[in-house]
């Protein structure tokens, strides 16, 4: 293992997300029946072929919220194997209600840190990453809690094949201004737009509390980028 690989109790990769919500009993009854069947190990993913079943191009999406754009992926490329790492158990309940509902076998989710997992991995083993509208952490004492930074901007880089894609989102505005620094210093990450934001991604759909924002003239900023070959 490579210095910068790290393992799944690596505090350098820890991401902070808050765990709390009410779970209805909807995600509790998902959580309680499916979690066996669709909720894996970290370790599951050293081998995605086994996990999987097949070879196929390995999708990761990392914060997954309730998983509409996660389930609307799986539903767009079913030749492709994903996974949604995030620690909201109200979260993985909706996904899991989103999965079955949609008879989403090529998806697995996982209740794990999301850093750690994707640094354990070899380098060049994901064709995609997807992190839509991660946590801010607006106060200036815990930037450093940001999922987009440059150390894990450099490992998401090394981890993707050459040619793979990393799309990221925020509805914050001084936060994309800091991800958009981030991402075009990273030298093995190719801005898909030439320069600036990027459009809409179509595996990326609406949610409703994004058609709310956009009613109330909020804006939205996403990226595209492509690893270097």
């Amino acid at each position: 293992m490579t210095d910068d690989q790290g393992s799944f109790g690596d505090k350098r990769l820890q991401v902070y997300v808050r765990r709390k919500g009410r779970i209805t009993k909807g995600q509790q009854r998902a959580l309680d029946e499916y979690s066996t069947r669709y909720v894996v190990a970290p370790e599951a993913l050293q081998t995605p072929q086994t996990l999987f079943g097949r070879d196929a191009p390995l999708g990761i999406e990392i914060g997954f919220g309730m998983g509409h754009a996660l389930t609307a992926w799986a539903a767009a490329e079913p030749d492709w194997n994903l996974v949604g790492i995030d620690v909201y158990q109200p979260g993985i309940g909706a996904a899991l209600l989103g999965i079955v509902e949609g008879k989403h076998d090529n998806v697995v989710l996982m209740e794990a840190d999301a850093r750690a997992v994707v640094a354990s991995l070899p380098s060049a083993s994901i064709d995609a990453l997807h992190v839509f509208f991660p946590d801010p952490w607006p106060k200036a004492r815990h930037h450093k809690r940001r999922i987009i930074e440059p150390e894990f901007t450099a490992v998401m880089a090394d981890r993707l094949r050459p040619g793979g894609k990393l799309r990221v989102a925020t509805d914050i505005e001084a936060y994309a201004q800091v991800m958009l620094e981030v991402l075009e210093a990273e030298p093995g990450l190719a801005n898909d737009a030439g320069s600036g934001f990027a459009p809409r991604p179509n595996l990326r759909p609406i949610t409703h509390f994004e058609s709310r924002g956009l009613a109330r003239g909020h804006g939205v900023w996403d990226f595209a980028y492509t690893r270097k070959g």
